[in-house]
C-alpha cells in the first residue's frame, strides 16, 4: 500500500506565529495519529475486534430494520446519534482527498492502514444505503428525539427512523455528495491495490450521479426533518459540479470533465466567490479541485482551459479572502479573531478553520507546481506558495494550542485541551465496564449537568473552537464551542500529515553533519 501517494512538491516553509502567541514546536505525527484514532468513537453498528477506543460498545444494531433495509454501521456527526447522510459524506470525501494528496506522508508516519480503515468505515455504510441505482437511505435516527436525551449510543430509545430520497422524493446534494465520497475513496483502494472494492465504489458514485442530476431536487425539501440541523443552504449544483470533478479524477470519463466544464457558468462554478468552505458549500472545494487540472491534465482544449482558469480565480479569491488579501476589506475577507484565527460564525467555527488549511495546503503545493504566485485582486497583493503555506500552518497551530489561551482545540493533544466535550458517550460510564441501562433524563442528571470532566477523552477530536475574541468556554452545555464533528477533524488528517513531513524535513536540513564514518554510510 505504499504506492497510496498525492502530488507533493517541497516549498520552503515560512514559519509564522499567531499573534500575541509565540510560535511553539507542535508533534504533527502525534496530532495525525490522535486524529485517526477519533472516528473509532465515533462508529455506529458492530465494533470489530481491533477497535481501539475501548468505552465503547456495539450499537445501533437495529437500524433499519423499520423499513427492511440493513443500515447498521456508519457514524455518528458529532456528540448526538443521528446518522446524518450529508456530513458523513462529506467526512468520507475529505478524508479520502487527504490520502490522496498526501498518501506517502500518512504511510511514512505508520497511519495508512488507519486512514483506510476510517475511510472504509463510511463507504461500507454507503454502499448498504444504496439499495438502488434511484435509492440512497440518508439519515437513521430523529435529531429532535435525539437531542431530549442524554445517554450512550449502546443504551438508545429513541427512535431510528430511516430516511430516503429517491425519484420521486429526490435528494441531488446528498445523492451528488456520497457520489463524490465513493468516487474519491475508489481512487484511495485502487492505489492501495484493492481493485475490486475500487471498482464497487466507483460503480456506486456513477449510479448516484446520475441519480442526483436526472432527479434533481433539494434533499431537505425531502427528508423535511433535515432542515433543523443540515439544511442546505447553497442547493445541490455545488454538489453536482464537485462530484463530477471527483468522478472524473475516479474514472478519467471525458464525459464528467465536460459536465464541470459546460455547467461552469450555469451552476455558480465559475460565478460564486465565496469565504466558507463546508458540507454544505463546495465552491472553494470544486474551484481548488478544478484548478489542479491546469496542472495534472495533459490534453485540455483551449475551451477547458480557459474554463478551468476561470475555475481558478474563484479558488484564489477563496485563498486570498482566509489570508485577508481581497481588496475591498471585510466584505470580500474572511472574519479574524484578534489572534488571527479565521472567523466564520460562533457555533462551530473551527469546521470553516480546517477546511480552510487544507485548502491552503493544497493551492500551496498547486501554486509551486506551476512555478506561480497567487493573485488576490488585479492590482491586489501577490503572495508565494510559502506565503500560502505558512498561513494555513498558523491555522493548524493555532488549533493545537498556538493561541491566547493555550489550549489545544484536537481534544487529547498537549497538555490543556477541553476535557467537558458535549459528547454524550465520553461524558458517561463507559458501557464496557458498566452496563447498568441510563434512561433517556437519567443521563442529563447524572452526567451532562455535572461540572466534573467527562470520563473519557474523545482523542483527536476537533472541538467547535472559541469565540470571535479567542475566548473558549469548556462546558458540556457550551455546546457551540465544546462539541466535537467528523468533518471537523477529517481536513486535519492531510493537514498534520502534510506538516509532519515538512517538520521532518527541516530538522534534516539543520541538523549539523555527523563526523562519524557509521553514521555517514546509514
Amino acid at each position: 500500500m505504499s504506492d497510496v501517494s498525492g502530488r507533493f512538491v517541497v516549498v520552503a516553509v515560512a514559519v509564522v506565529a499567531v499573534s500575541l502567541v509565540a510560535a511553539a514546536a507542535h508533534d504533527y505525527g502525534d496530532a495525525l495519529s490522535k486524529s485517526l484514532l477519533y472516528f473509532e468513537a465515533q462508529r455506529s453498528g458492530r465494533l470489530p475486534y481491533n477497535q481501539r477506543v475501548r468505552w465503547r460498545g456495539h450499537s445501533g444494531l437495529t437500524d433499519g430494520l423499520e423499513q427492511g433495509v440493513d443500515l447498521v454501521g456508519g457514524y455518528y456527526d458529532a456528540g448526538d446519534h443521528v446518522k446524518f447522510g450529508l456530513p458523513m459524506a462529506f467526512t468520507i470525501t475529505m478524508l479520502s482527498w487527504g490520502v490522496l494528496e498526501y498518501g506517502d506522508e500518512i504511510a511514512a508516519a505508520g497511519e495508512l492502514g488507519h486512514a483506510l480503515h476510517a475511510i472504509k468505515w463510511g463507504t461500507d455504510y454507503f454502499i448498504k444505503a444504496h439499495t438502488h441505482p434511484d435509492v440512497l437511505w440518508t439519515q437513521v435516527g430523529d435529531g429532535d428525539s435525539d437531542h431530549y436525551c442524554w445517554q450512550r449510543p449502546e443504551d438508545m430509545t429513541t427512535s431510528r427512523r430511516a430516511y430516503k430520497v429517491d425519484a420521486d422524493n429526490p435528494g441531488s446534494e446528498v445523492a451528488a455528495e456520497t457520489a463524490a465520497a465513493m468516487a474519491a475513496a475508489s481512487i484511495v483502494f485502487r492505489r492501495a491495490g484493492d481493485a475490486h472494492y475500487s471498482h464497487l465504489l466507483l460503480h456506486h458514485a456513477q449510479q448516484l450521479f446520475e441519480f442526483g442530476d436526472k432527479y434533481r431536487g433539494r434533499y431537505d425539501a425531502s427528508v423535511r426533518v433535515v432542515k433543523s440541523y443540515y439544511p442546505s443552504a447553497s442547493g445541490y449544483k455545488d454538489e453536482l459540479l464537485w462530484a463530477a470533478l471527483w468522478l472524473h479524477r475516479a474514472s478519467g470519463g471525458r464525459r464528467y470533465l465536460d459536465y464541470a466544464v459546460s455547467n461552469a457558468d450555469d451552476f455558480g462554478g465559475t460565478g460564486w466567490a465565496v469565504s466558507e468552505f463546508s458540507w454544505d458549500i463546495k465552491y472553494p472545494g470544486l474551484q481548488i479541485l478544478a484548478s489542479k487540472l491546469l496542472l495534472e491534465e495533459k490534453h485540455l482544449s483551449d475551451e477547458q482551459r480557459a474554463v478551468l482558469e476561470k475555475y481558478r480565480s474563484k479558488a484564489e479569491f477563496y485563498v486570498c479572502s482566509c489570508m485577508d488579501k481581497n481588496p475591498g476589506g471585510t466584505d470580500n475577507n474572511a472574519g479574524r479573531t484578534p489572534a488571527g484565527l479565521i472567523f466564520i460564525r460562533p457555533w462551530n467555527n473551527l469546521q470553516y478553520v480546517s477546511n480552510a488549511a487544507f485548502l491552503l495546503n493544497v493551492y500551496s503545493d498547486l501554486l509551486a507546481g506551476l512555478g506561480q504566485r497567487l493573485r488576490c485582486g488585479e492590482a491586489g497583493e501577490a503572495a508565494g506558495a510559502g506565503d500560502v503555506l505558512a498561513f494555513a500552518k498558523s491555522q493548524a497551530d493555532y488549533i493545537l494550542g498556538s493561541n491566547p489561551m493555550n489550549t489545544s482545540y484536537l481534544v487529547g493533544y498537549g497538555e490543556r485541551y477541553p476535557r467537558r466535550v458535549h459528547h454524550r458517550a465520553a461524558s458517561s460510564a463507559s458501557y464496557q465496564h458498566d452496563k447498568a441501562f441510563i434512561g433517556c433524563l437519567q443521563g442529563f442528571d447524572s452526567w451532562y449537568s455535572a461540572h466534573q470532566e467527562n470520563p473519557f477523552d474523545l482523542v483527536g477530536a476537533v472541538v467547535g473552537g472559541p469565540n470571535a475574541k479567542d475566548v473558549f468556554t469548556d462546558h458540556r452545555g457550551a455546546y457551540m464551542q465544546t462539541e466535537a464533528c467528523t468533518y471537523n477533524t477529517a481536513p486535519m488528517v492531510g493537514v498534520f500529515s502534510k506538516l509532519k513531513e515538512l517538520e521532518r524535513r527541516r530538522r534534516r536540513e539543520e541538523a549539523p553533519p555527523s563526523s562519524s564514518p557509521v553514521a555517514d554510510d546509514l
